[in-house]
């Protein structure tokens, strides 16, 4: 009798011991997957696999921040105002969850910065400025952590340069939420950021269109042209790279 109760608990461990780590394999199992759909430029597939593998384990800190770039990456494909704020409303929401998993963990702030940021875009003048405070906060966390983080750099470029060419709404705005616009905020500090971008990562489209498109602002027509052509030579890696070079080609028929 004693001897099968011995072998009972042994077979109970083994079982429940077991089922632990295939929940754990579940959720790094979701995310691999998650992954090579994100490589394929799938972001719809991506983004069903993260969601799993946070589902499996609410602790997942890497599929928690990667199911808020999905959503920020599905959002920026969609048509529909409402529709895209409902997506980047989500991304905040993960990307805020991975903070909370890992407050010291830079891609957390990354995306919660990106998230708000894209909320800003869709917003009006009031509801821009006043998100343009908290993109700052969380890029400047993301950098802390990590200052070889290309896309951090690549959004304080936008941030430098969305606040450095405000309107005289938003100037009132930024009187009211931000004491004035941050004297930090010019365009060659914008170009300064989206250097740093295309230098930790030379082959991303979007870093060079946005620096080309920052030149445009400065009336650096020939640097603006070369970063055009620069994006239209480069191997398309991303989603929307397509989008990003058919829009580098249609300014560039503009800027010649």
């Amino acid at each position: 009798m004693k001897h099968f109760i011995v072998v009972l608990f042994l077979m109970l461990f083994i079982t429940v011991n077991g089922s632990l780590h295939a929940g754990d394999s579940g959720s790094a199992g979701d995310c691999a997957k998650g992954d090579t759909a994100y490589k394929k430029l799938d972001n719809k597939t991506a983004l069903e696999f993260y969601q799993k593998a946070l589902e499996t384990d609410p602790k997942n800190y890497e599929a928690a921040w990667k199911l808020a770039r999905a959503y920020v990456d599905v959002g920026e494909q969609l048509p529909d105002k409402k529709e895209r704020r409902l997506h980047y409303e989500k991304a905040y929401e993960y990307a805020g969850k991975a903070v909370e998993i890992n407050p010291g963990g830079s891609k957390g702030h990354l995306f919660l910065s990106i998230a708000i940021g894209r909320v800003a875009l869709d917003a009006g003048a009031k509801e821009k400025v006043r998100l343009s405070k908290e993109v700052k906060v969380e890029v400047d966390k993301a950098l802390a952590i990590d200052s070889q983080d290309d896309s951090a750099w690549h959004v304080l470029g936008r941030w430098h340069r969305t606040l450095s060419s405000l309107s005289w709404i938003e100037k009132k705005f930024a009187n009211i939420f931000l004491g004035g616009v941050p004297k930090e905020a010019t365009m060659e500090n914008a170009v300064e950021s989206f250097k740093k971008a295309i230098q930790l990562n030379q082959t991303s489209i979007n870093h060079h269109l946005e620096l080309a498109k920052t030149y445009d602002k400065m009336g650096e027509k020939t640097l603006a042209v070369q970063e055009y052509h620069e994006v239209l030579e480069l191997p398309i890696k991303d989603a929307d790279d397509e989008d990003h070079k058919k829009e580098a080609e249609e300014r560039l028929k503009k800027s010649e």
